[in-house]
């Protein structure tokens, strides 16, 4: 599912037990707070159990469903009698753990167990438990971390997952309850004090919003929910600042309303805006690298491929951001072709999982929706975010050799919102007006 994804929800199973499944057929559909998707099964069979219910959600890593197969595909060949393929529930966690062994060097060894494999030092510590035999996954571990929630702590919550689990949900409602025990065992002073007076600090306090009888009350659906949970989490990671410059892009609308019929015959599909801008930023961040980058504690992480993240809303009003990876290695044919692709699945929802991952730096076309510009969230774990306004004629000075003038002019505004924590005011304001000058010193004669 991608490096970032740790759980998917079950959205629905297209195949029922004692359904016959060929090989590459969908067998079931899950959401991510990435994308949705189907899962092919990866075998020919039957489908005799299903071990997860529609609306769950399942970590990363666990077994779903029991597809039944022949007998003999269950054999590596006719001189053996190893299956292949071992029930789900043959091995256990500890059984696979135990054959994790030390040499009498010191150094690790590996040991297969039949039907299961080789696993690696990654593998052997991600199926250990903690001292209270309980699983964490990777992501209710982070969670507990950054909340300074104490193993102790930890093993008290009730998992609502499969065994007991905890899943991140049971995490975020132990953090609600006990903030709101936190605050009810806060008596009040009798006498009423100034919020931000110097032996004081402000306190937040959770505002609950009152509908009367004649408003609406509309539950966020899933897609909703992720989203808000992730801009919230971008603002409380991510010092945000923002530069903003104005581009006079009159070369660049002029030239591209002179090829686009000739492309379109071609090609057989417009090219828009949004590729253009997108080479304009990969060219820019080959000339700033320091852009692209993401933070790990203390610890910058300089990324080596230019990835873009290409803002998309969705018909239901919701957004994705698919990627285009190597941008700054595409043509400008191939960054077209590649935004009207990732443009019209995502409209259609039939991106995969990893149309959505691996992004370095986002870019978002506002203009579209004819605002001139805005502050954008930063994408985690990324460190900035370009956005474009609409492109609007205006009268504007030019500087000619006969004196100034005033013309009409094509002008566009670009905003950035960029993580303090690395990026200066320096370096983002002068990435900021390097893609502003690619687009303003457009080649009107360039062929494509």
């Amino acid at each position: 599912m991608g490096e970032s994804v740790s759980e998917a929800t079950i959205t629905k199973w297209v195949k029922s037990v004692g359904d016959t499944i060929e090989e590459d057929e969908a067998v079931v559909e899950i959401a991510t707070d990435k994308v949705d998707s189907d899962v092919p099964s990866p075998v020919a069979g039957t489908l005799t159990k299903v071990l997860f219910e529609e609306n769950q959600v399942v970590q990363v890593g666990d077994a779903i469903a029991w597809i039944e197969t022949d007998s003999d595909d269950m054999l590596r060949d006719d001189d053996q009698d190893t299956p292949a393929f071992v029930n789900p529930g043959s091995v256990s966690d500890e059984e696979i753990i135990d054959q994790h062994t030390e040499t009498t060097e010191g150094e690790s060894e590996v040991q297969e167990i039949p039907g299961v494999g080789l696993l690696d030092e990654q593998q052997a510590a991600q199926n250990t438990v903690s001292p209270s035999s309980r699983f964490y996954s990777p992501l209710v571990k982070n969670i507990a971390q950054e909340e300074g929630i104490s193993p102790e702590e930890l093993d008290e919550i009730s998992g609502s997952g499969a065994d007991g689990r905890v899943t991140k949900q049971d995490v975020l409602d132990h953090l609600h309850n006990r903030a709101k025990s936190d605050a009810a065992a806060t008596t009040p002073d009798p006498a009423p004090q100034a919020a931000w007076s110097a032996d004081t600090t402000p306190v937040q306090t959770a505002v609950k919003s009152v509908s009367s009888g004649q408003d609406e009350i509309i539950a966020m659906d899933r897609m909703r929910k992720l989203i808000a949970d992730h801009m919230v989490h971008s603002v409380k990671t991510s010092p945000h600042v923002a530069s903003f410059v104005e581009a006079d892009v009159t070369h660049l609308v002029n030239w591209r309303n002179k090829i686009k019929d000739s492309y379109k015959q071609r090609e057989g599909e417009n090219i828009t805006f949004t590729p253009i801008f997108i080479e304009a930023i990969s060219k820019a961040i080959k000339d700033f690298p320091m852009i692209n980058v993401s933070v790990d504690g203390h610890n910058i992480i300089k990324r080596k491929h230019i990835n873009i993240g290409m803002a998309a809303a969705l018909p239901s009003g919701n957004l994705i951001v698919p990627v285009i990876k190597n941008a700054d290695q595409l043509s400008l044919v191939g960054l077209s072709k590649a935004v009207n692709d990732l443009a019209n699945r995502s409209r259609s929802n039939k991106l995969k999982p990893d149309d959505t991952q691996g992004g370095t730096f986002t870019f978002s076309n506002i203009g579209a929706f004819g605002n001139i510009m805005g502050f954008p969230i930063i994408n985690q774990p990324q460190a900035a975010i370009l956005a474009v306004g609409t492109i609007k004629k205006r009268p504007a000075v030019l500087e000619t050799a006969d004196g100034d003038v005033i013309a009409i002019r094509h002008m566009m505004y670009l905003s950035m919102s960029y993580d303090h924590r690395v990026i200066d005011g320096a370096l983002g304001g002068t990435f900021l007006k390097r893609v502003a000058d690619y687009l303003e010193n457009w080649d009107t004669n360039r062929e494509i």
